[in-house]
């Protein structure tokens, strides 16, 4: 039997993937989380085999959750799900400890696939991501700039994009204004940018709001 989790804030998405995973003989949901903080407290109190993840949920950033539930449950196996086009946070989803990355609009019978896969040790990405990977982390001069700069680096800038203050951006990610105020000066660096209004318009362009924003 092949336990699984779904944790998405939309209640809808969480019951169609409830019916479809259910219908599947040798699958069982045996839990589910409508945000950060409540996928990670979930993985810590209740076996699974296999975690279904939204990329955007209301809480801590994603790769934060992602790795707190990596170190909460090391043997969970995550399927990140995202509604938008394969994105440039695949590869440090997988870095951070993601088993799978995919799209919503993929079939069912991809879906049930690529869980299938996971549970049983294996790893799943299709293959237009693969390909898309294999530029984004090879000698690629063509890579937007933001592929330059860390987990933490990014996810400040995706904040201060979305029109958050420092002092907002900090208390989100659960660390101090000093601190995001140093990252925010590295990324201005890193990027060539001289205020956050740059960032804003660079965060909209790259379409990169959706990731961990809200």
């Amino acid at each position: 039997m092949i336990r699984l989790m779904i944790a998405d804030d939309h209640a809808v998405v969480r019951a169609g993937f409830r019916e479809l995973l259910s219908q599947r003989a040798g699958m069982q949901v045996v839990g589910e989380a409508e945000d950060g903080e409540s996928v990670i407290a979930l993985v810590a109190s209740t076996p699974a085999d296999v975690l279904l993840l939204d990329v955007s949920m209301p809480g801590p950033p994603f790769l934060d959750v992602l790795r707190r539930v990596r170190a909460a449950a090391p043997d969970l196996r995550i399927l990140v799900l995202t509604m938008h086009a394969e994105d440039q946070f695949a590869a440090r989803a997988l870095r951070a400890g993601a088993s799978g990355y995919m799209t919503k609009d993929r079939t069912p019978d991809e879906l049930l696939a690529a869980v299938t896969r996971l549970a049983g040790g294996g790893r799943y990405i299709s293959n237009a991501l693969a390909e898309r990977l294999a530029l984004a982390l090879g000698p690629d001069l063509t890579a937007p700039p933001h592929h330059q700069l860390s987990d933490r680096e990014l996810e400040v800038l995706v904040l201060l994009g979305s029109g958050l203050t420092v002092t907002q951006a900090a208390g989100a990610l659960g660390r101090s204004v000093k601190t995001v105020s140093t990252f925010r000066t590295r990324l201005l660096a890193k990027m060539g940018f001289e205020s956050n209004a740059d960032i804003v318009q660079y965060v909209v362009r790259h379409n990169l709001l959706t990731p961990g924003s809200k």
